[in-house]
């Protein structure tokens, strides 16, 4: 069965709006600021378009005919309405929309998401943030139940989603305050044990890789799946960890009798923030935020990390825009630290 499309050009019916009201070419040509001679092409268009004359070219002024009274009666709700629809579209690109979901790792959730709500609120109507681990909010996205998902990779569906860079930090290691003098977490590893992140947690697996790069072993006694506890075990004597500088940041109350121990200052010993998104969507959101977190990175948590930990190196704390550390090569890391 063959479907007949009908079109109409909207150019062409605003023309034959502006001469219904005006009763002249020659005005409706002002009244638009165009030519006489659009005018007319447009009007012959809408005719041919529409297979029937729209005016009755006998009389002076020129006025509609039958089937242009048809058409004028409709055709001002029909621009109208486009009008509306395009004011619609302008406004969701320019906004990005009024309502916003965003999901972030717990790590990052819990110190940005103030920020992000005074951000961001007064774009949007309705403001969702929460929080899972990096394989869910993935999914979540590629799902569309999130519009940007904050994670540790960027394990993206490369034909639904794209990844931004958001930030790196390095990884540092803490122990008990009676080792401030030992500058080698080796050392300190013979005398207490390493509590570990959850070797099933991306964390604990990269951690686990880094130590096999640098060739520090430490046999496996405790392993846990909570920042809090893990942090709460070094602080209290139990141990040493191997964590990062935005963990030391949220907990950072409870780290009173807590040291930083540097560790060595290589690729494998990063971890990276991106941001996700579905593919050419939300791209002015994603870069307010990128640019958000790296001030707040800067401003605030670094200065206050050196503060509660002065006796490590203020280099230990420095946050980096991860994108330029895939390219470093041979070149110095500190050349795009931060501050």
């Amino acid at each position: 069965m063959r479907t007949e499309t009908v079109g109409v050009d909207l150019h062409a019916l605003q023309a034959f709006v502006a001469v219904c009201e005006t009763r002249s070419m020659t005005q409706a040509a002002k009244v638009l600021g165009v030519t006489q001679s659009a005018v007319s092409q447009l009007i012959a268009s809408l005719e041919r378009e529409q297979g029937v004359a729209l005016f009755d070219r006998e009389c002076r002024p020129v006025r509609p005919n039958a089937a242009g009274k048809i058409l004028f009666s409709s055709a001002t709700g029909l621009l109208e309405h486009a009008h509306a629809v395009a004011s619609h579209v302008r406004s969701t690109a320019s906004n990005q929309a009024r309502s916003l979901r965003i999901g972030c790792v717990e790590s990052f959730a819990a110190i940005f998401a103030p920020r992000l709500v005074q951000l961001l609120g007064p774009q949007v109507s309705d403001l969702t943030i929460s929080s899972g681990s990096t394989q869910t909010l993935s999914a979540r996205l590629s799902a569309g139940e999130l519009e940007l998902a904050i994670c540790s990779d960027a394990v993206a569906d490369i034909e639904k989603t794209e990844a931004r860079p958001l930030l790196s930090e390095q990884f540092v290691a803490v122990a008990p305050k009676k080792f401030a003098d030992h500058r080698e977490l080796e050392q300190i590893v013979r005398e207490l044990p390493l509590l570990r992140y959850s070797a099933g947690s991306r964390v604990g697996a990269q951690i686990e890789r880094f130590m096999r790069q640098i060739g520090l072993f430490a046999p496996k006694r405790y392993e846990l799946d909570s920042t809090e506890a893990l942090l709460s075990l070094v602080d209290a004597g139990f141990g040493c960890a191997i964590t990062t500088p935005l963990c030391l940041y949220r907990y950072r109350a409870l780290l009173g009798s807590t040291t930083v121990i540097p560790l060595p200052n290589m690729r494998p010993g990063h971890r990276d923030m991106f941001i996700l998104t579905r593919r050419s969507e939300w791209s002015t959101i994603a870069e307010t935020v990128s640019r958000e977190a790296l001030s707040i990175a800067r401003d605030t948590i670094t200065p206050t990390l050196q503060r509660t930990f002065p006796e490590a190196a203020s280099s230990v704390f420095e946050f980096f825009y991860c994108a330029n550390l895939d390219t470093l090569g041979s070149r110095n890391i500190q050349d795009f630290a931060l501050g």
